[in-house]
């Protein structure tokens, strides 16, 4: 099997900001939220409260450590932006019957409703982003082969 390495930069342009692999991922990312939030703002959602119900509507009533799993959070990140979505009406939080440390979130019934008015927003990121369907798989998979190399550095 061959290791790959990563190329050494040149050490003139090391540091050069428009060098750093971290910063064009951070823009990237700031864009993206820049696209989102008019989106999200309409249904009175935040992005990360988005994607904790994006879990929640392909499989209802996980554990929170589940949801944590899936969105690559910690307890004690999830666990505030959890109550915001119940004090919202959005999703229940219930202690396990058969472990009362587990707590299962649950959708509610609005919540379930939402994903209705949500159905437009992957398009509208789609047309925003301006790539070819091809070009969008590619870039999403890269990306989950760099965070997959990344979280093994851990």
């Amino acid at each position: 099997m061959k290791t790959r390495t990563a190329a050494k930069p040149n050490a003139a342009s090391a540091l050069l900001l428009d060098q750093q692999l971290c910063f064009a991922l951070y823009s990237a990312n700031l864009a993206m939220h820049k696209v989102y939030r008019p989106l999200l703002g309409e249904l009175g959602l935040t992005y990360p409260q988005y994607l904790v119900l994006l879990v929640l509507w392909e499989q209802d009533a996980q554990t929170v450590s589940a949801i944590g799993e899936r969105l690559f959070l910690d307890s004690a990140t999830l666990t505030p932006l959890l109550k915001r979505l119940e004090a919202a009406g959005l999703l229940t939080r219930t202690r396990a019957v058969e472990d009362e440390r587990q707590v299962i979130i649950a959708l509610t019934a609005e919540g379930r409703q939402l994903r209705q008015r949500a159905q437009s927003i992957p398009q509208a990121v789609f047309c925003a982003a301006a790539c070819t369907t091809g070009e969008l798989r590619t870039i999403k998979t890269e990306l989950e082969k760099l965070r997959d190399n990344l979280a093994r550095q851990e």
